[in-house]
């Protein structure tokens, strides 16, 4: 989802911030869990569940991470962010890390000075309608009022294309996603903007889905991702190379199910695939050390919740209320783009 761009004071703020957070690795092991940046309420992605605890395709990312750190996905704090307040909490050290669908943009990577270190879902903005408004396409919504949560890269993505189309709109600004669908149920606005999988995710919650449709055009490129602060080299490649190693386990194979099995069969076969020996620590194959992790860090990755594919099924995937299909998010062998280099 795309959030405050937050110019000016926070830049300098996170300049400062990102260069001071060197070593943000040891800071997680004194003190015993990784401080995880989500989504205050987005089904499927990032939510509480009824006993209060984080559920979701994010959500499962934190907990790999945690997982390769710690050898135990539970040590994790959540720590709920809104559109406006995500980056602040990451620049100011609130959080270690922050895995809220958020976008991957030219000034939030150099103004702002964050890294984003993966594509761990790719996107694009969309609009919901009800039904019974008798609206077929975007490019028909002239004089439609639109809920569009305000201070976001999102409102100038719809500015851009009402403007190029060449028709008109009134925005009814909000807060969050929570308030988005209740603002857009009660009749405040024609239509909502947001992420596509974000729009998917709110009509999942709504008391019937069936009775809205989402447009099928799709107004801008969304690469979301888990960011970082920059001048934490190390801390970042950590992050990166978890979501690769659950990427390459769908590639290889490897499920939650199946991973003791492949362990035992890798270590007991010479001529076993190399890399599978290098991802999973078998041997003397030790690439772990290289992040200051141990060789155990994506086996417990992967044990955690499965690899890419089954954490995209469990959450957002078509057999969810979500209902989402991978599309871009498929493997590269399967026409998608999810693609990590290899381990070696």
């Amino acid at each position: 989802m795309k959030k405050s761009v937050l110019l000016g004071a926070l830049a300098a703020t996170t300049m400062i911030a990102g260069f001071a957070s060197a070593g943000t690795l040891d800071d997680i092991k004194a003190r015993g869990e990784l401080i995880c940046g989500s989504n205050n309420g987005l089904t499927g992605f990032g939510a509480p569940d009824a006993d209060g605890n984080y559920q979701g395709f994010d959500v499962s990312l934190c907990k790999a991470i945690a997982a390769a750190v710690f050898g135990d996905q539970s040590k994790v704090k959540y720590v709920p962010t809104t559109g406006e307040t995500r980056f602040t909490a990451l620049a100011s050290g609130e959080v270690d890390v922050l895995v809220r669908n958020s976008t991957w943009t030219f000034s939030r990577d150099n103004d702002l000075k964050f890294d984003f270190v993966a594509v761990n879902y790719y996107d694009g903005q969309g609009f919901m309608v009800k039904k019974d408004l008798g609206v077929s396409s975007a490019k028909e919504l002239d004089g439609a009022t639109v809920c569009i949560q305000t201070g976001t890269t999102t409102e100038l993505n719809l500015a851009d294309f009402f403007k190029t189309n060449g028709i008109a709109y009134t925005p009814v600004t909000v807060a969050d996603d929570a308030e988005a669908q209740r603002q857009y149920e009660a009749g405040a606005c024609d239509a909502f903007t947001t992420d596509a999988s974000g729009l998917a995710s709110t009509r999942a919650a709504m008391a019937d889905p069936t009775a809205h449709i989402i447009l099928p055009e799709i107004i801008s490129k969304e690469p979301l991702g888990p960011v970082v602060r920059h001048g934490d080299n190390n801390w970042g490649d950590i992050v990166r190379w978890v979501h690769f190693a659950l990427v390459i386990a769908e590639e290889k194979g490897i499920t939650q199910a199946n991973l003791a099995e492949v362990i035992a069969k890798s270590e007991a076969d010479e001529a076993a695939d190399p890399e599978v020996k290098r991802l999973l620590g078998i041997g003397d194959n030790d690439m772990g050390v290289m992040m200051g992790l141990d060789k155990m860090w994506a086996r417990n990755a992967i044990a955690a919740n499965g690899n890419y594919g089954e954490i995209f099924e469990a959450n957002i995937g078509t057999s969810t209320p979500i209902g989402l299909a991978r599309g871009l998010n498929a493997l590269w062998t399967q026409g998608g783009l999810q693609y990590a280099p290899p381990v070696r």
